[in-house]
Parts: C-alpha cells; structure tokens; sequence
C-alpha cells in the first residue's frame, strides 16, 4: 500500500536567470513556509548567469525544513514549460505558483496560503495587483494597459469578472490540478490556466498583492511582443480548443448572426454591421450550443417580420433578448439531462 502523502503545500518556482534575487527569495520562503509540510519546487530553465550554482548552494545548506527538489531543464524552454515540470513533480494538496524575481511580495503567498487552507469551498485564487489595498509600484504604462485588455477580453469571453489575469502569484488545490492539462510554454501559460480552470467549472477568487515592478536592467523579461501574442493565446483557448459540439456552435452562431447583420445598414454600413454581428456570433456560439442557438435565431426571424425601417431594427432586437432570455431558461432547466450537450 503506497504512503500517504504528508504534504500540505507545493510550491513551484520558474527560475531563468534570476541570480540577482534568489538569495532573497529564500530567505522569505524560509520566513514564511519553513514547514516540513511544505514542499519548494524549483525548476530552473536553462539559466546561464550563475543561477544553476546558486540554486545548488542554496540547497546545500540546508537552513530549512521544507522539501528543496530542483530541476534542472538542459535549454531554455519558457515560463509554462517550467511550471508544468513542476506542477508534474508536485505532491502538495495544494499548488502555488510563485515568480523568482520578487515582484510580487511572498508574504502575499502564504496569506493566500492561509486562507484557502480554512476556506475548503475555494479551490483557487489568483492574486491581483489591481485591487485595492496592497503597494503597488509599476512605471509602465503600455505592459499595464495591455495586462487590463486582455483581462477584459477574458472576461468578455468566458463570462468571468477578474481583474488581472496574467498575474502569476496563484494558489490551485489538488482536484483543480487534476482537471487541468496545461499546454501553453511560454508567458501565455496564465491564461492557459485561467481558461481551463473556468471551463472545469471552478470559481475563481482573487486577493490583492503588492506589486513591484523591476525594470529591463534589473532582468525583466516579458515585453511589448508577449502582450500581442497573448491576444493570440486569448482566441486559441477562446474558439479553438473546444469540443467538437462547442466549434460546430461558434460555426452555427456566427453565420446565423452574420446573415441577421446583413440587414442593417448600407454599403460600408452593412459590412460593418456584418462583420460585428459575425463577431457577437462566435461568441454566442460559446455559451450557447445549437438548439439553443436555433432557438434565439427563429425569435430573431420572427422579429423581422414585425415594423419597418428602424421599427424593424427595433423589434429584431427586442425579441433577440427574449430569444436570449428563453434559450438561457431552456440551458438551465436541461443542464443536468442527457439533452445537455444541445443546449
């Protein structure tokens, strides 16, 4: 019979390149989370600058009573591979997830570590740095703005309300991690999290954090480039990693919609009007499967036949809401059927 696991807590640490803080770092995980409970996994991802025997050293001197593993990846692989590898090797009943460069302030850590541990109905809270209460200090500007869009896109896309999702101080308990399966390598990793976690149907809290910025000198990694790629990570967990059911939906809902579209407006008008209800489309197709789908398009073509003009455009629009009203009670009353997957 295999041992029961006695740890509490993993956490997992993406290193690249961070000499000039680890020694920090350690010296607040061992303030903090100096249990023999805890485990500190530390993947290290092809560091070139002394960090591998720094790392080495630390782990020698064995001031601490928590577990030390350190992985060693040959080649530079990025930020998701590392936490991957870690959350791999990972044993806790919880999973926090925690950046090498200080940024975000561990104390934060076990304060979202302390919490969860007495709330057993949260299974994951992601820290913010844009809610209230905590020091913040970040001089760039665009870095911040792209960080809120593309919050914003997610929630526009999965019906959530987080404030910041590429944050990557996170804590995960053991049934998320299980659900899960991480595929994204590089910085997009944290909506690679974020999107599967919703789509296993778990609440996601947020808890402020104090945030630190450091600057490109100081070893900051992550630019400009990285926030246009996770727009492209945004669309590839938003409408193509789906079931079959989902994407022949987002399909359905779209051309539906575009067809609707081309009714309003003229010339540049109409084109408009076509590719922003195409758009709207694809997301409706998310939510919705395809009877439901049917079911707002029959309520949309019956309000077509009612006024003229923009009394047309008027009614179309009210019974699209009672299309969405009707097909959202139907989704709700068979969510636990075998109808479910139609809806």
């Amino acid at each position: 019979m295999p041992l029961e696991n006695n740890k509490t807590l993993s956490i997992v640490i993406p290193v690249f390149n961070e000499i000039n803080f680890l020694s920090k770092l350690f010296d607040q995980l061992n303030k903090y989370f100096n249990k023999a409970d805890i485990e500190v996994i530390v993947v290290d991802d092809g560091s070139n600058d002394g960090s591998s025997n720094l790392l080495k050293e630390i782990q020698k001197k064995k001031n601490y009573k928590y577990s030390f593993k350190l992985i060693k990846l040959d080649i530079n692989s990025g930020k998701g591979k590392a936490i991957q590898t870690g959350i791999k090797k990972s044993e806790g009943e919880y999973v926090l997830l925690q950046d090498a460069d200080l940024e975000l302030d561990t104390k934060d850590a076990k304060e979202m570590f302390d919490m969860i541990k007495i709330n057993k109905d949260i299974k994951c809270i992601f820290g913010s740095r844009y809610l209230s209460g905590k020091l913040k200090k970040n001089n760039y500007f665009f870095n911040n703005l792209i960080g809120k869009i593309n919050s914003l896109i997610f929630n526009i896309f999965f019906s959530q309300s987080l404030s910041d999702v590429h944050c990557g101080l996170k804590i995960l308990h053991r049934s998320v991690i299980e659900k899960i399966q991480l595929t994204v390598n590089d910085f997009g990793i944290e909506i690679d999290i974020a999107s599967q976690i919703v789509r296993n149907n778990f609440f996601i809290y947020e808890f402020g954090v104090s945030y630190f910025f450091r600057s490109k000198a100081q070893g900051k990694k992550i630019t400009w480039v990285d926030g246009f790629k996770s727009f492209y990570y945004l669309i590839k967990v938003r409408f193509f990693d789906n079931t079959p059911s989902t994407n022949l939906s987002i399909i359905y809902s779209s051309i539906y919609m575009a067809f609707v579209g081309s009714h309003f407006g003229m010339g540049l008008g109409n084109t408009i009007f076509t590719a922003l209800f195409f758009i709207f489309g694809s997301i409706l197709g998310i939510h919705f499967k395809i009877l439901s789908s049917t079911i707002i398009f029959l309520f949309i073509f019956i309000g077509s036949l009612f006024g003229q003009g923009n009394g047309t455009t008027l009614v179309v629009i009210i019974f699209f809401i009672l299309g969405l009203f009707v097909a959202r009670r139907l989704k709700k009353y068979f969510m636990d059927s075998k109808f479910s997957n139609y809806f």
